[in-house]
């Protein structure tokens, strides 16, 4: 639901997790999507109202532990708004032990006599280093109200599927060519948009079994990885087209599906200048996967030089599974 809102989520689906519950979303940079910071928190909070037995408590500020301690200190459902450079001003007066989960370092700063956050943020960061340890970098930048820990949002796997029905039910495979092209094509384009490529592909195939055979599937499922991530349409839809070559539909079929699956940021090759057919590696293996899909996969095998300077040749390559 908060994904249609902002693509920066974070958060623990474990109920056993002490930060469950607890909900990180980067809201700058949209304001022209949803108005202000806080016209986009109100926006939040009144999505989850429905489904959530309480208010919200929503907390905006630069850093994730400001946020969450704003959060802490709200009225719901108003949020607490820290403005920009003013996290170390609002953290000061509040209790020192907010800023560490470990008993053990909230104990020791109440033994130093170190109550507020404002009396660690004055203190040199080298001195809390050498009391604390790595955790002593890390209160002392949360004191001072400076982001330490980078923010990783939750990465959603992203399934891109179109279907289409065909009628009348076809029983040929240059039809399905022909639909599987479109829907390829299509797919391919919204990967671009994106910038992404695809790592595997799902063809899906509902057959018509008004005169198929007893006991014939009503749907079959063919199931693709390429041999490296792609968004070219051709490419998808020949390695396709050869497993529906290999295994035809035994019955019509009454509508086609893909799905690409497996969709990742699209990585750039660097290619020598002066060297021709550099990218042939790449092309090879599209060729060997197609080689395999037509003549089985105990046909095609591959080499690899273990010992270039044997005195015999057999001895210089071994079989590689």
């Amino acid at each position: 639901m908060l994904a249609r809102f902002s693509p920066g989520l974070a958060g623990s689906t474990d109920p056993t997790d002490p930060a469950f519950g607890l909900l990180e979303v980067q809201v700058d940079g949209l304001e022209r999507l949803w108005g202000t910071e806080p016209e986009l928190v109100a926006r939040l909070v009144a999505a989850l109202g429905p489904i959530l037995p309480g208010s919200p408590r929503p907390g905006i500020a630069g850093t994730r532990f400001a946020a969450t301690i704003a959060a802490a200190h709200t009225t719901p459902p108003e949020p607490r708004i820290v403005r920009p450079g003013g996290e170390a001003a609002f953290l000061a007066p509040l209790p020192a032990a907010l800023l560490s989960p470990e008993a053990d370092v909230r104990a020791r700063l109440r033994r130093f006599g170190l109550r507020q956050i404002g009396a660690v943020a004055e203190l040199p960061r080298s001195a809390l280093v050498a009391r604390f340890g790595p955790e002593g970098e890390r209160i002392h930048a949360r004191a001072r109200g400076e982001e330490i820990t980078a923010f990783h949002p939750r990465h959603a796997p992203e399934r891109l599927v179109l279907g289409l029905p065909i009628e009348p039910s076809v029983e040929e495979l240059d039809p399905l060519r022909f639909v599987l092209h479109r829907l390829a094509a299509t797919l391919v384009d919204q990967l671009e948009a994106r910038g992404t490529a695809a790592a595997r592909a799902h063809l899906r195939l509902t057959l018509d079994l008004s005169f198929a055979r007893g006991g014939t599937p009503a749907q079959l499922d063919v199931e693709q990885r390429f041999p490296e991530p792609t968004a070219e349409a051709e490419a998808i839809e020949r390695l396709l087209f050869a497993r529906l070559e290999r295994t035809p539909p035994p019955a019509p079929v009454a509508r086609i599906e893909l799905e690409l699956a497996g969709v990742e940021p699209a990585v750039g090759h660097q290619l020598p200048l002066f060297v021709p057919q550099a990218a042939r590696n790449a092309r090879l293996g599209w060729q060997l996967a197609r080689l395999a899909l037509t003549f089985g996969e105990d046909r095609v095998r591959r080499v690899a030089l273990t010992d270039p300077d044997a005195p015999l040749a057999e001895d210089r390559w071994t079989w590689r599974s």
